[in-house]
């Protein structure tokens, strides 16, 4: 087989075979995973990236995951570099080193040669973990001001040593700090499939090498990565000056300007503008807004291709340091992550003119005491664009995780869902109409912290080209005693057994006057 040039038949081969290892991944992970977050839910993200650290391929899972894992992975070779031995496998979930928040635990392998001397590969996996301590169980506090009450930081721990789980070191590091996890025997069994996902994927890769040959292998991840870029050059030379900004419901403001550089082929994407780092914990790690810029990017493109660190060669991407997308530890950053990123997201759309915005927000609905935590995000409506009317229900851009069926949600947890159901009439009016939000009411059998974490309360879903904004959201309790209380979208509240929360979503913006 030559490897000076891509053949393209052994092209498509290489795109699919690439992801069909991190769908193993992922199915593995699904599969053998204890927490509801991860194997019901699959609130979780596998990838292959190469020597250097470049994302190659991933499966289809969570978009914000994908897009920054690589910047995780960077951080350990930098980290350890020679030090690495087969059968390594290190841990760290530090939002300033790549990562999103603190729950989301990222475990990165090392694949190395035959002979255990050269370094070929790195498989990772990052997971949403059930609770990782913080001030509030689940670990995704409304007010946290800094990244320590969020819970556990880890910016790198070696979990397992040549093949063997370095469980008390792991432990130690869960119990430490002033806000230590609540079930770390769930850490372990989660953090254990993350492992085994990434043994299924370094099982895969050598097989692949044994197969095609370690040169053939090495330059079509290359290949991945240059055809992808060579797409999104193509829809760079289509593209024309946009500027968009966004504002949050706190008065923040994402503000983004695209400069096309049609004679480079080029395209900076410039957020100067964006208001100042912020007291919440609504402010995003940089590896977040390159997460967003990469999957918008990657969805301008119509072709089958993998999501790759390929596509973010013809973008320029500048956010002002000491911004709220780009903040100086120790900056609270869990909405950052959940949140911003949608904002980002629809400014970016905004500023293209491909699509209104979608509902904006992931609704985190966070509820626990010290026996159970549990962690759900909540769909909404799809904005519209030219030639397509938005869905209806959907998760949307940043996050492609499940809802927990209500049958496993009751019987994991004392909780009643009763009722969810799609909230007709609040997506935005237009020649193509947004998608309408839902409704879901949850009644508690126990007392439970429950904390919302949530945007677009106030600022609604923009529409497009004379489309019609859509609904905002509204959170509000229900208690036993007849009583209610709207909620702003970030709160604390404890309530009490009957008790309950019912969370209205965003619809999406409507595209074009109708």
């Amino acid at each position: 087989v030559d490897t000076r040039r891509p053949d393209p038949v052994l092209l498509e081969v290489f795109n699919n075979l690439f992801r069909s290892v991190a769908e193993q991944m992922g199915t593995t992970l699904a599969g053998t995973a204890q927490s509801v977050n991860i194997k019901e839910r699959l609130d979780f993200s596998c990838a292959l990236f190469d020597a250097e650290a470049n994302l190659v391929a991933n499966a289809p899972h969570i978009p914000v995951h994908l897009g920054s894992m690589s910047e995780s992975v960077r951080a350990i070779l930098r980290a350890r570099g020679a030090s690495m031995r087969p059968g390594d496998c290190y841990l760290l979930n530090d939002p300033y080193h790549g990562g999103t928040h603190l729950p989301d635990l990222t475990a990165v392998t090392p694949v190395f040669s035959e002979d255990g001397e050269e370094l070929l590969f790195f498989c990772a996996s990052r997971g949403h973990h059930a609770d990782v301590g913080g001030r509030t169980p689940g670990s995704m506090p409304a007010d946290s001001t800094c990244v320590s009450e969020e819970g556990v930081l880890i910016n790198d721990l070696q979990v397992v040593a040549e093949g063997r789980f370095l469980e008390e070191a792991f432990t130690a590091a869960m119990g430490a700090g002033p806000y230590p996890a609540r079930n770390v025997a769930q850490n372990i069994a989660d953090l254990k499939a993350q492992i085994a996902a990434n043994e299924k994927g370094v099982a895969e890769l050598r097989r692949m090498v044994e197969q095609f040959g370690l040169p053939v292998v090495q330059a079509y991840m290359g290949f991945v990565q240059e055809n992808a870029a060579e797409h999104v050059r193509r829809v760079i030379d289509g593209l024309s000056d946009g500027d968009f900004t966004v504002e949050m419901d706190s008065g923040a403001r994402i503000r983004v300007a695209v400069r096309p550089d049609h004679a480079a082929r080029r395209v900076r994407i410039d957020f100067a503008g964006t208001s100042e780092q912020l007291p919440s914990n609504f402010n995003a790690p940089l590896a977040i807004t390159r997460a967003a810029t990469l999957y918008v990017f990657r969805t301008l493109v119509d072709d089958d291709i993998p999501l790759n660190d390929g596509c973010l060669q013809p973008l320029e991407i500048a956010v002002p340091e000491g911004s709220m997308l780009n903040p100086r530890h120790p900056a609270a950053v869990v909405a950052g992550n959940v949140e911003t990123s949608q904002a980002v997201t629809d400014a970016l759309y905004g500023a293209l003119g491909a699509m209104a915005a979608s509902q904006g927000t992931m609704n985190n609905l966070t509820f626990g005491n010290q026996r159970h935590q549990y962690y759900e995000t909540l769909c909404g409506g799809a904005g519209a664009g030219p030639g397509f009317a938005g869905s209806s229900a959907v998760h949307t851009h940043m996050t492609n995780s499940r809802l927990t069926d209500p049958e496993v949600l009751e019987w994991r947890y004392p909780v009643r869902v009763e009722c969810f159901a799609i909230r007709h009439g609040s997506g935005g009016a237009g020649a193509y109409p947004g998608g309408a939000g839902v409704i879901r009411r949850l009644c508690f059998l126990e007392p439970m912290t429950v904390v919302t974490l949530m945007n677009r309360r106030r600022v609604p879903p923009f529409g497009l080209a004379g489309g019609g904004d859509a609904a905002c959201g509204r959170n509000a309790i229900e208690r036993s005693d007849g009583g209610v209380e709207e909620l702003p979208g970030t709160a604390t509240r404890e309530l009490a057994a009957g008790d309950r929360i019912v969370i209205e979503t965003p619809g999406g913006g409507g595209y074009g006057g109708g």
